[in-house]
C-alpha cells in the first residue's frame, strides 16, 4: 500500500511493519499534529504533514497510471484553524478531482457545532471533536479504509 515516494517526504511505520495507510494530514498546529502522527505511525500507517492549502494541493495526486490510484489513502484535516478554511480546501479538491478514492476526517472543536455540520455538508467522509481525533485517531483512519 505505502509507497518509497510517500515514505520519504512523511515518516515511515514502525520498523517491521506494513503500512496500513499512507495519510497526509493538513494542520498548521505542530503539537497537536505531531501528537496525531505519532499514534497513527505507531498505528503502523505512513503520516505527513503538511502545513497549508498549497503544499497540499501539491501533495495530492491522482496517478492515472494506476487506474486512478489516489498519492494518499486518507487526508486528516484541522477544521479548527481560523485561517484555514477546511471545508472550502476539501470541496476544491473534489472539484479539481485531486482526490481520487482518497478517505477524509476532519476534526473540529466540540464547541463549534456549525463546523461540523459545514465539514459534512462539504463532503467529509467523517467528521469528529478534536478529542475524539486525539484518543481514536489510529482507530478512526483504520475505520475509513
Amino acid at each position: 500500500m505505502g509507497s518509497a515516494a510517500v515514505r520519504t517526504r512523511g515518516v515511515p511505520p514502525p520498523a517491521g511493519t506494513v503500512a496500513m495507510a499512507r495519510v497526509v494530514a493538513l494542520t498548521r498546529d505542530l503539537l497537536f499534529g505531531s501528537q496525531v502522527q505519532g499514534a497513527l505511525t505507531l498505528a503502523g500507517n505512513e503520516v505527513e504533514l503538511v502545513p497549508d492549502e498549497g503544499r497540499l494541493r501539491e501533495r495530492m495526486t491522482v496517478d492515472p497510471g494506476e487506474a486512478g490510484s489516489p498519492s494518499a489513502d486518507v487526508l486528516v484535516v484541522d477544521l479548527t484553524d481560523g485561517e484555514l478554511d477546511g471545508a472550502a480546501v476539501l470541496e476544491s479538491l473534489r472539484r479539481t478531482e485531486k482526490l481520487g478514492a482518497t478517505r477524509t476526517l476532519g476534526f473540529y472543536s466540540h464547541v463549534e457545532a456549525s463546523m461540523r455540520e459545514r465539514a459534512e455538508r462539504a463532503g467529509f467522509d467523517l467528521v469528529v471533536p478534536r478529542s475524539r481525533m486525539a484518543r481514536e485517531g489510529a482507530a478512526l483512519v483504520a475505520g475509513l479504509l
